[in-house]
């Protein structure tokens, strides 16, 4: 699934193509993903300007100039391509500008959604109510993760990946990210010192820059908007490295929990 670099990419690429442009015709070639697509989204976005592109967590918001914002989540398998000379099955909304552009929203496996809200009622947007925040903003700090981890028995693994305590944050970052710090996936949260804790954020937030620089990681069926790859998988240092060795000395182990694999080196993750 496309994790936060992934969909920062997929935003960062559909902005030069859509930003203040107009929207000459919006095409649902089927009437659902995941869920239905909104039964007004052709009338309320037709016609309308792109004032802004962003994201939320795992989501991708595009503002228009009558208040609304499309929010889209690309699921297991989506992704947006930029002017596509035909266009395949699996293209399931296709958005044509003014000025000649066109993109398509491809979605093989239809895990993924779409919604229209007005831009002034983000927050209560229902998947939004509840989210943490942004690992790449200025809210993420050790004192907060110290502060929301308080009696928590969970491991830090765990709490990382739940979206109310940070927002955004996948499987193959969180590996990453622990790694970096050096502390141990199995730790229980609640009994990590602030020092760590401080470290933590400065790599969560170095590992996510990394890759958001390297176009994210191109795992199954992730592209960028422009078709190529993100080659951040090249550089992992632990995810998906099983028995092979660590720069300690140790060797890289894996272990499932919660349906997801853990790569760590007990050596030196404590």
């Amino acid at each position: 699934m496309p994790e936060l670099p992934e969909v920062e990419t997929t935003v960062r690429g559909l902005t030069p193509v859509l930003q203040g442009e107009r929207l000459k015709s919006v095409v649902t070639r089927r009437g659902d993903l995941r869920r239905p697509f909104p039964d007004d989204l052709a009338q309320r976005m037709t016609g309308a300007t792109i004032t802004a592109l962003g994201r939320r967590a795992k989501y991708g918001l595009i503002d228009t100039d009558r208040g609304d914002t499309m929010i889209f989540h690309l699921g297991m398998s989506g992704r947006w391509r930029v002017d596509p000379t035909e266009l395949e099955k699996h293209d399931h909304l296709v958005i044509e500008t003014d000025s000649g552009r066109r993109v398509a929203l491809s979605d093989p496996r239809r895990f993924g959604s779409v919604d229209l809200v007005p831009t002034a009622e983000l927050a209560a947007f229902p998947a939004f109510k509840a989210l943490g925040p942004e690992p790449l903003g200025p809210d993420l700090t050790g004192a907060y993760l110290k502060q929301a981890l308080k009696g928590r028995v969970a491991s830090i693994k765990q709490m990382l990946l739940d979206q109310r305590i940070v927002a955004g944050l996948g499987n193959i970052y969180v590996c990453e990210a622990l790694y970096a710090a050096r502390i141990s996936p199995k730790r229980e949260a609640s009994r990590i010192s602030l020092a760590k804790l401080d470290r933590l954020v400065t790599e969560i937030r170095a590992v996510l820059e990394s890759a958001i620089a390297a176009g994210g990681s191109s795992l199954r069926n992730f592209v960028h908007p422009d078709g190529n790859l993100g080659y951040f998988s090249k550089e992992f240092l632990v995810y998906g490295r099983e028995g092979e060795p660590c720069g300690c000395g140790g060797t890289v182990k894996r272990y499932v929990e919660g349906g997801r694999s853990t790569f760590w080196c007990p050596k030196c993750q404590s």
